[in-house]
């Protein structure tokens, strides 16, 4: 059996092996799952949700060992992994409870003479495709409404981080989930193993999280055989503060949006808009509290070439007239660490606003004029997340609603929550994760025409 090695970005060192398989296994993981998909679909709702919360218990009695896990393989700090392992496990017990709502409608039809009868059944054996940057979260939050709504899965992390995968498959098993209902294929063949489950006729879904570019091409795919489709893709999330805003919340929120698993996440606000008559004031406020940041805070870049790709982009954007005006000290160690960096000065048509930084780099830019604004906010292919600090409410939520995102932080930096739909609008992705909306991802709608004489 060939192997790949699994690296920790903080040292540099393999943390161990894990097979390296191929479109075979790929077809095997599906003849499970299609096996295993009609008595799973016919499990009584109120099984599948208790398995689904024994999950939720195993984790957080497993919240240190994962976290540690995740640490390793992903890089992140510890207090991020433990909020991860958490938030992860959250996705568990919410679709434990959704499991036991399907929801469904009876009623006369207008000409009379019959009744509708609508249902939700499971769309099928879902592909599920996750990221490097949660490898916990993003495998719970696809799992949850896929085995609450009846589907088996077949999954592929990345292979930067396949060993959170295999320890959450793991636990389902303890938890009593069925042989072949979850099986988890490791990789570094991304494109052959997605690809054998795109041409195989059982696969009814496509779950997938990644880059936008990597989208485009699955759902190219995903047309030849009209497979039903779900895709949370890039993120370019700007963070506006008003001249009302209080400025303490602002930049605590701003610590959080920005460098949160170091800014390698799809939410991360990417471009800072601050009102020119508090910019002053909100950079002086913001780079202190960078520059106090504790090295144990700071994880590293998950790759070689990422460090390369953040480091090229600020050397860049400084070539173009910012200033690099605030630093945090990066941990000693040989791995990819790059230093959560404040740029200023940043021209409105900086190329670094264009593009997801996906690293620990705040671009900040100023405006005076709320069209202005929005013309700026909205001249972008992306429409993930956003963030507005303002003092005025009804301004904060106008703002908001003028802005094109799927989702909006009104005076927080946060906008991820398992009770709420998460997605985006534009190239940002197609359908929502999460929320009821998640659940019904991975549910077909169809209709019984009952005769009523």
């Amino acid at each position: 059996m060939t192997l790949f090695p699994v690296v920790d970005p903080a040292t540099l060192q393999t943390i161990t092996e894990v097979p390296d398989q191929g479109a075979a296994d790929a077809r095997a993981a599906v003849d499970a799952a299609s096996a295993a998909f009609r008595s799973w679909a016919g499990t009584a709702p109120r099984r599948r949700s208790e398995i689904l919360y024994r999950a939720f218990e195993l984790m957080l009695r497993d919240r240190d060992e994962l976290a540690a896990l995740i640490r390793r393989e992903n890089g992140k700090s510890l207090s991020d992994a433990l909020g991860e392992v958490t938030y992860a496990a959250e996705f568990f017990r919410w679709f434990a409870e959704e499991a036991v709502r399907p929801g469904g409608d009876f009623g006369e039809s207008p000409a009379g003479g019959t009744r509708t009868l609508v249902t939700h059944r499971p769309v099928g054996v879902a592909a599920l495709v996750t990221p490097w940057n949660f490898p916990a979260a993003m495998i719970t939050r696809k799992i949850g409404p896929a085995l609450a709504a009846g589907c088996t899965a077949v999954v592929k992390p990345a292979a930067e981080t396949p060993l959170t995968a295999l320890a959450i498959g793991a636990l389902l098993r303890e938890a009593g989930l069925p042989d072949g209902v979850v099986t988890v294929v490791t990789t570094t063949d991304a494109a052959g193993v997605v690809g054998a489950w795109l041409n195989d006729q059982r696969v009814r879904k496509i779950s997938f999280t990644g880059s936008t570019a990597v989208g485009r091409v699955l759902l190219r795919h995903a047309a030849d055989r009209v497979v039903n489709s779900s895709m949370e893709l890039g993120g370019n999330a700007p963070f506006i503060v008003a001249d009302d805003a209080d400025l303490d919340a602002a930049v605590a929120g701003a610590m959080i949006a920005k460098f949160r698993n170091g800014g390698q996440a799809c939410t991360a606000a990417n471009r800072f808009y601050v009102h020119a008559a508090v910019a002053g004031e909100f950079t002086a406020r913001f780079g202190a509290a960078v520059e106090k940041m504790p090295a144990d805070a700071i994880g590293p870049l998950i790759s070689a070439a990422a460090l390369r790709r953040v480091t090229r982009t600020v050397a860049e954007a400084v070539a173009a007239g910012a200033r690099i005006s605030h630093r945090a000290a990066v941990p000693d160690g040989p791995g990819w660490f790059y230093p959560p960096t404040v740029l200023t000065g940043v021209p409105a048509d900086a190329e670094i606003l264009k593009e997801e930084i996906f690293g620990p780099v705040a671009a900040i830019t100023t405006w005076t004029g709320e069209d202005e604004l929005l013309d700026l906010v909205n001249d972008s292919e992306y429409g993930l997340a956003a963030y507005v600090f303002s003092g005025d409410l009804a301004r904060a939520l106008r703002l908001g609603e003028a802005i094109d995102a799927g989702m909006v932080g009104v005076n927080r930096g946060l906008v991820s929550d398992p009770s709420a739909p998460f997605g985006g609008v534009k190239q940002s992705g197609l359908g929502r994760e999460g929320a009821r909306e998640g659940l019904r991802e991975f549910q077909e709608t169809r209709y019984l025409s009952v005769d009523w004489q």
